[in-house]
């Protein structure tokens, strides 16, 4: 697990784009998938989002990166951290990264003193159930307006471990 930069945007956008389709083909129209690819992946977009307090993590297998995660502060008086993003190859899943990119995330925001980590996760997600493995339980369940597009979701929560 390495922090990512402004370099790294040419990866996140690749593994981006060959994790979210097999993630989300059978929840999301292939409308909404290339409309939001393009709207949170594009270059622009993902500077911007870097330049706005998202810190990226990258994870590697043999220097191969495989999957990506951001996070940023979400609410200072109450120490909550959001987890932005967290996408993991296909072909990676199951062996570990993704619960250590979680890991190094919570790590990093108990540095900042912070106490809770929170998420978004499609109701419709088996990444779900990968949240509740790690501790995540349901904060709330939100229908969010985003463009022509609404996304279903829990708000999931956890206190900070290390």
């Amino acid at each position: 697990i390495r922090k990512a930069n402004i370099s790294d945007i040419p990866d996140i956008r690749r593994l981006a784009n060959e994790i979210w389709w097999p993630a989300y083909k059978n929840i999301l129209s292939a409308a909404q998938i290339s409309f939001m690819l393009e709207d949170l992946y594009s270059e622009t977009a993902l500077k911007d989002q870097m330049q706005q307090n998202y810190h990226f993590l990258i994870a590697e297998r043999k220097n191969i990166p495989v999957g990506f995660a951001a996070y940023s502060l979400n609410d200072a008086e109450n120490k909550v951290y959001k987890l932005q993003k967290l996408y993991i190859l296909p072909t990676e899943q199951g062996k570990g990264s993704g619960k250590k990119l979680v890991d190094e995330v919570s790590f990093l925001a108990a540095e900042q003193d912070g106490e809770i980590l929170e998420l978004n996760v499609n109701r419709e997600n088996s990444a779900f159930n990968f949240y509740i493995k790690l501790g995540f339980e349901i904060y709330q369940e939100v229908d969010i307006p985003y463009h022509d597009f609404v996304l279903n979701d829990y708000v999931m929560r956890r206190k900070i471990v290390i």
